[in-house]
């Protein structure tokens, strides 16, 4: 048997952050439905509840699981600090873009 070496693989493709209007708002609603009925299954608990957004700044998608009488986020995925960190990286790039 031969394996051929390690770096004959591609990279993969960078992804487009970008929304594609058609594509993603058929996204939003499948997700906004499955949502709603994750909600309503109370599969995190009944004072619990999933949420599924835009990150404003990264433009990246954010799970959070959120305590529904006081709004405290229990869990995010990816959390805070990476989307912090990968604002600050596209604004890095960005300024080295514009020089």
């Amino acid at each position: 048997m031969q394996i051929g070496p390690t770096n004959s693989m591609m990279p993969a493709p960078p992804v487009d952050p970008t929304p594609n209007t058609n594509q993603d708002s058929a996204f939003v609603k499948q997700v906004a439905s499955a949502v709603r009925a994750v909600n309503q299954s109370q599969m995190y608990g009944e004072d619990r509840d999933l949420q599924f957004a835009r990150d404003p700044s990264t433009k990246a998608w954010v799970i959070k699981v959120v305590q529904h009488g006081t709004g405290e986020v229990v869990e995010q995925i990816p959390p805070e600090e990476i989307l912090r960190a990968a604002a600050a990286l596209q604004q890095m790039v960005k300024g080295n873009s514009e020089k």
